[in-house]
């Protein structure tokens, strides 16, 4: 506590024996912090009155000041526990791997360079799941498909286009464009990506039926599936960005895309490293 809590107390209650019980001191203690003030300002602040202690003239005077002082002090306080948090705070995302190998990286080394103490905990895996480890409070925040989630406050990040995948050789690979009719006839390697599929849902919408072969939880191993040309695929174009195998990427008509989002549950009550977090990525990535 400083001389500020103890004028302010003593402005509040109008005593300086309830405002020394109320912030458990003694009276003659808090007595000492006025006199500290008054004798720093060169004047009386209180006089006694009928009403008990009141403010004198300059007292009044001064009473905006001090309390500014006073609201300022809190707001430092505030801002100790908050960094205080900040050097052990523990940021847990669920991610899936397009986002954990392309976006996180950058973030988490930019973030880490203002707060170096900060730690992160990853956990990767398909949108609904994510989902849920957010509702069950397994991870702090995740990034989703906003469809595939309900419950949760969902912040849009962007929209990704999706591309076909396909063998250097497959017949397709020489078009600038393939249609969607064209890829639903080939071996498919379908992205399993949980209740919701981007390019399932468009295939549906056409009326389309893909000839799936294969379903992989990871878009990297699909990659390399159809390198070794088990078949084609539908991927988004963030996670082909930096893909090394031999493959080629064609862009699809009509249009295939997917929405990314950052979700979380209530982020007053996150830890003051996770909401900084959220706020970053928001600013940095969102167009």
């Amino acid at each position: 506590m400083t001389r500020y809590d103890a004028f302010m107390k003593v402005v509040e209650t109008g005593s300086f024996t309830k405002a020394a019980d109320a912030l458990g001191y003694t009276q003659s203690a808090i007595s000492q912090m006025i006199r500290t003030i008054e004798d720093e300002l060169s004047t009386v602040l209180f006089m006694r009155s009928r009403k008990g202690i009141v403010l004198t003239p300059d007292g009044e005077e001064f009473l905006p000041y001090i309390n500014n002082l006073y609201n300022a002090q809190l707001e430092l306080k505030e801002k100790q526990r908050e960094m205080q948090g900040l050097q052990s705070g523990v940021i847990r995302i669920g991610t899936f791997s397009s986002v954990s190998c392309n976006w996180l990286p950058g973030l988490m080394k930019d973030f880490k360079e203002q707060y170096p103490s900060v730690h992160f905990d990853l956990r990767q895996s398909e949108y609904t799941i994510i989902g849920n480890w957010i509702k069950e409070g397994s991870v702090d925040f995740g990034f989703v498909n906003p469809d595939a989630v309900t419950g949760l406050t969902v912040i849009p990040l962007r929209v990704d286009e999706m591309l076909a995948v396909l063998h250097p050789e497959h017949p397709l690979a020489s078009r600038d464009t393939v249609e969607l009719s064209e890829l639903a006839k080939e071996p498919y390697i379908l992205l399993d990506e949980g209740d919701i599929s981007e390019p399932m849902e468009i295939f549906t919408q056409y009326n389309l039926t893909p000839n799936i072969q294969y379903k992989v939880f990871d878009d990297y191993t699909i990659m390399y599936m159809v390198e070794k040309g088990l078949g084609i695929s539908i991927l988004p174009k963030l996670v082909l960005s930096r893909h090394h195998q031999k493959i080629v990427t064609k862009e699809i008509s009509p249009l295939v895309t997917r929405k990314i989002a950052l979700a979380y549950k209530n982020k007053n009550v996150l830890p003051i490293a996770s909401r900084l977090f959220i706020d970053f990525i928001i600013r940095t990535i969102k167009p």
